[in-house]
């Protein structure tokens, strides 16, 4: 089911790619209902027949048909975009025109032009990052307030209101134009990172990792390195540190499937071959004067997957990283991990005296790693009933049952299991 689902995932964002190239982006409605109707069709289909040798080709063909039908029995293709209207003066010369829409070029192109298309100036940059989830990596609304940490009507409302903005846009955007493109970028870059961490370390009520998330992350993120004005050292910055996040998480679960702290992974476990495209991406990364956090989380990462144990880390240079990331984005998050760092580098009693002092620490109050992070400094330095104290906040606010395994799990490792968690 997990397959199946990635695979919807990974296709519903090029479908309504397609589909709003074709019906112009004020029908936008009506390609996302063609893609649903053509994803319903196959789990009906499937679920008797089973899943095709090539299951992306066929949701393209049912979807193909679908549009073919549609544009068929409106008779005229004046009602859509200027772009096909004049490709399409007679019935026979409609086959051949939807077909080119679909060649794997123009699906690519038309991918790249939904990102930026989701990244209309006129949109803020958290309903732009919304739109980009919504419709090109098929998150649900409630996947997106829990990636923002926002109410579910929030969002909603959010992504309602900025697909009337998509609308009034009526094309999908020009990825031809540089200075256009180079003006959305950011968003771009921000919306893909957000998908990555979903999936690396994300908020899902079922699970701690979804490697699918992190996979179509990737997958996006190298196709926006084959634009032009896509291929930056940002881009490359990015690209680098999913590979190099991604190379650590066959290691990140035991085989039970129970999560694993970086102290305990089986390094062995890392993707050499991850970790090599990672290196070489951070190297592409350098070109230019450009100095992005995703520069900054990439050499971070580098640091971890160079390392053979905990103890080899160079923490102290991970440290300097973290001060420098802050300066770029200062939050809570930056600082926690940060205070960690320094944990592993001064000991257990600067580390706390770091995770009290955190800027806007009052935002960590429902983040179970916060305290963990104070468990794990208690346990070193001998104090027994605080750590399971910390342990059992953190067990407490756990969000899937990895989580609050692998807290119990820690409980017990270390002689201090507690039957009230």
């Amino acid at each position: 089911m997990e397959d199946i689902e990635h695979l919807f995932r990974r296709e519903s964002g090029r479908l309504v790619s397609i589909l709003s190239r074709i019906f112009g982006m004020r029908d936008l409605a009506l390609a996302e209902d063609v893609v649903q109707e053509a994803f319903c069709r196959a789990l009906e289909v499937w679920s008797f027949r089973g899943v095709p040798e090539n299951p992306s080709a066929w949701l393209m063909a049912t979807a193909k048909n679908k549009a073919f039908d549609i544009l068929r029995r409106r008779q005229t293709a004046l009602s859509f975009e200027s772009e096909l209207a004049y490709k399409i003066d007679t019935e026979s010369s409609l086959a051949p025109t939807i077909e080119q829409f679909f060649e794997p070029k123009a699906i690519q192109d038309d991918v790249l032009r939904m990102m930026f298309s989701c990244c209309d100036p006129g949109l803020k940059e958290e309903a732009q990052v919304a739109l980009i989830l919504h419709i090109l990596c098929g998150f649900s609304v409630s996947e997106i307030s829990e990636a923002f940490v926002s109410p579910h009507s929030t969002i909603e409302k959010r992504i309602t209101r900025s697909k009337k903005v998509l609308a009034a846009c009526e094309k999908l955007f020009n990825i031809t134009s540089p200075q256009e493109t180079s003006l959305r970028l950011r968003a771009v870059h921000r919306a893909l990172y957000l998908l990555f961490n979903e999936g690396y370390h994300g908020s899902s009520q079922e699970a701690a990792i979804r490697a699918d998330l992190c996979r179509e992350a990737m997958r996006l993120t190298s196709i926006l390195l084959t634009h032009p004005q896509g291929r930056t050292p940002t881009t490359y910055a990015l690209a680098a540190l999913m590979s190099l996040n991604s190379a650590r998480l066959p290691g990140r679960v035991d085989g039970s499937g129970n999560l694993q702290s970086i102290s305990k992974q089986d390094r062995t476990k890392w993707d050499r071959t991850l970790i090599s495209d990672g290196m070489s991406l951070l190297e592409q990364s350098a070109a230019g004067t450009a100095l992005s956090e995703y520069h900054i989380e990439a050499a971070i990462a580098s640091i971890h997957v160079r390392a053979t144990d905990t103890d080899q880390t160079d923490w102290k240079t991970i440290v300097t990283l973290y001060d420098r990331l802050l300066a770029l984005r200062r939050s809570p998050i930056v600082g926690l991990n940060r205070a960690i760092a320094v944990a592993q580098l001064e000991g257990p009693e600067r580390g706390i005296r770091e995770l009290e002092s955190i800027v806007d620490r009052d935002r960590l109050v429902g983040y179970p790693f916060y305290f963990a992070a104070l468990a794990e400094c208690e346990l070193l330095r001998g104090c027994l009933g605080a750590a399971r104290d910390r342990f059992r906040a953190a067990a407490s606010l756990a969000r899937n049952p990895m989580e609050r395994s692998f807290f119990e799990q820690r409980l017990s490792e270390c002689g201090i299991e507690d039957d009230a968690i």
